[in-house]
């Protein structure tokens, strides 16, 4: 009994090999990515913070430094973590947020804590107003050819080179 044996066209390997890179670069492309943003500080360390009793030096010490202070003083520290979900070219989805607030008093000791989830969140829409400016609105040809003509060559006019 002969085997006969099966040709194989050696130069369709490379172009299934080049197709199959191709499409798990696409694929894995497409993943989602997680972006964490911040660090809330640890639990235990938060439930141990105690209003009344502690400094900004004591919770310094116990959270490190906050992620913002308060915009018009330093009486409100803010500790922020967000966690955002990307896929492929989209804009992030935010999944999880969580805002610890801990307010101080005049003397420096923490007068409150509060932590804030997504629930608590409000959307906000920004102002679309713009700020108008005055002149004339050209158009691309106005704007490559408008200085034709233009040049000062009277008597008195500066030459460009000298």
């Amino acid at each position: 009994m002969t085997m006969r044996r099966v040709p194989t066209d050696r130069r369709w390997r490379p172009g299934v090999c080049a197709m199959t890179i191709v499409v798990a670069a696409v694929l894995s492309a497409c993943s989602a990515q997680i972006d964490q943003r911040g660090n809330l500080p640890d639990a235990d360390a938060v439930l141990s913070i105690q209003p009344g009793v502690q400094t900004k030096d004591q919770v310094s010490q116990l959270l490190g430094t906050p992620s913002a202070v308060g915009t018009f003083d330093d009486k409100t520290w803010y500790y922020i973590s967000k966690r955002t979900r990307t896929v492929a070219f989209f804009s992030p989805n935010v999944i999880d947020q969580q805002v610890l607030c801990i307010k101080f008093d005049d003397a420096g000791v923490v007068k409150k804590v509060d932590l804030y989830g997504m629930n608590e969140a409000l959307a906000i829409d920004p102002v679309s107003r713009t700020t108008p400016t005055y002149g004339q609105k050209l158009t691309l040809l106005q704007q490559l050819f408008g200085n034709i003509g233009r040049f000062n060559t009277g008597p008195g006019a500066k030459k460009p080179g000298y």
